[in-house]
């Protein structure tokens, strides 16, 4: 069993530094694509506190289709044209909303939601998921949290097998 350990009176710079050891010695050993992203959205609703929803969608052509996650049922498909994880797809850039209730196309699965980060998962220069989380809190992130989660989801990125195929 793996004890996650969080220190909320660090540093976010220093939380987040603490989060990537914990999560590399989480993965350690583990390749396998789609255990590691349900791991990975464990350890982020686990770690994090104010979140209802933390998994992925990857890239299917022109849509990003449900892979693993914890929270409420969800959306299933997500075309690039719609929403904050479409639009992280269609760019390639983190998409760090508010509150999302000011985003005209958003996607409501969960109404509980009000703001969300949304990290596009590339690897070797090609769009392979997105990395979702979701907050009931509105102004929930904040550019030290993006960043943390940045290099969490690149430590994720580094310890996956990314030739894996459904």
């Amino acid at each position: 069993m793996f004890n996650i350990e969080v220190d909320n009176s660090l540093p976010k710079a220093e939380l987040y530094q603490d989060l990537n050891q914990q999560l590399q010695a989480l993965l350690t050993g583990e390749t396998d694509l789609i255990c590691n992203a349900a791991q990975f959205s464990a350890f982020i609703m686990q770690s994090l506190p104010e979140l209802n929803w933390a998994g992925f969608y990857f890239a299917r052509q022109e849509e990003l289709v449900l892979g693993p996650y914890v929270g409420k049922v969800a959306c299933t498909r997500i075309p690039f044209q719609r929403g904050v994880c479409g639009a992280a797809a269609r760019s390639l850039t983190t998409q760090r909303v508010d509150d999302v209730h000011a985003v005209p196309d958003h996607i409501a699965c969960d109404a509980a939601s009000n703001s969300e980060l949304v990290i596009p998962v590339i690897v070797n220069g090609e769009l392979k998921a997105v990395f979702d989380i979701d907050s009931p809190v509105t102004h929930r992130f904040t550019q030290e949290d993006q960043e943390g989660i940045e290099t969490l989801v690149a430590s994720f990125i580094e310890a996956s097998d990314w030739n894996w195929k459904a």
